[in-house]
């Protein structure tokens, strides 16, 4: 980990999670966008400044985790109503789910409010959240340094809030999204005219995820780089592996110094990013990111290598 990262700052949902899949199920997990981004970027750099909203009910063993990880809570509001619930339940591939219920409870009327003193951070991460909460964000971000810029999104947002989505991407160093909402926003099946149709909506860099076949990156220089996924053999909880990413490229960005970032060290932070998301499918929720060393991550690096080296 670097001493010398620059901050960074992720904001976007925090959750209590109740998943199940065919094998087990488990309840009042820690779960949210910014939650797993905030984690992951732990791991290549701190601080780490987490912005959200979390109720009266939420878990204080899963803020004292994250705490413990070196993530800064200061942008945490807390609030008399109840958390923002998620509760799904996985199919036999993995690939597909049923969301059961969805409580937005503390998030039905949240607005952004970012500390002073994250407000200078030069990374800003906007995780899953609603366009108009990522604007707001934005707009109270404005550091010393270049900012550097990375946001996700989802498909809830491409239907319900397209056009103020795209008043978001002009402000991007990188947007991130799946392969479904890449075609969706771009209106082609094929993903490389995907990538180059959302290139031209403003954002420098796109990053199409893949799931388990790893991701692509679309540069404004008209570079093309894929990289595939750590293949696994045991898939226990998907929950959060997209966030994982976010974070972890976040994360290891930061650990390079202060942005603009040149491509060699981008393609390196989406092959960090897949790695720790690996370690996410293979539990519940963070817990094999709360267990994870450094040293299994840099063996995991290494393999991977090996993989796809030819």
């Amino acid at each position: 980990m670097s001493t010398t990262s620059p901050a960074i700052i992720i904001g976007g949902t925090i959750a209590i999670d109740h998943v199940k899949t065919p094998e087990a199920e488990a309840q009042n997990l820690l779960g949210g966008s910014a939650a797993y981004a905030a984690l992951a970027a732990s791991f290549f750099s701190e601080p780490v400044n987490l912005i959200g909203i979390i109720g009266h009910d939420f878990p204080k063993e899963h803020l004292s985790m994250l705490e413990n990880r070196g993530v800064t809570l200061s942008g945490v509001e807390r609030s008399e109503s109840e958390s923002f619930t998620w509760s799904g339940e996985y199919h036999a591939n993995m690939n597909e789910r049923t969301t059961h219920r969805v409580g937005l409870n503390v998030l039905e009327n949240w607005q952004v409010k970012v500390p002073a003193d994250s407000a200078t951070s030069p990374i800003v991460v906007l995780a899953n959240m609603s366009p108009d909460n990522q604007l707001e964000m934005l707009a109270q971000c404005d550091g010393p340094h270049a900012r550097f810029v990375i946001a996700d999104t989802m498909d809830l947002w491409i239907e319900i809030a397209n056009e103020r989505l795209h008043d978001v991407l002009p402000h991007l160093d990188i947007f991130v999204l799946n392969e479904g909402e890449a075609r969706d926003l771009a209106g082609t099946s094929n993903l490389v005219k995907a990538g180059r149709t959302l290139l031209e909506k403003g954002p420098n860099n796109v990053v199409i995820k893949l799931g388990e076949f790893g991701a692509m990156l679309f540069s404004a220089d008209g570079e093309i780089f894929r990289c595939s996924a750590y293949p696994l053999e045991t898939l226990a909880d998907p929950t959060g592996a997209g966030d994982t990413f976010l974070g972890g490229m976040a994360g290891y960005l930061a650990s390079q110094g202060h942005p603009p970032y040149a491509a060699p060290v981008l393609r390196q932070a989406i092959i960090q990013g897949s790695i720790l998301a690996s370690f996410t499918c293979e539990a519940f929720s963070t817990r094999r990111m709360e267990s994870l060393t450094e040293e299994e991550l840099a063996a995991r690096v290494s393999a991977f290598r090996t993989v796809t080296s030819w």
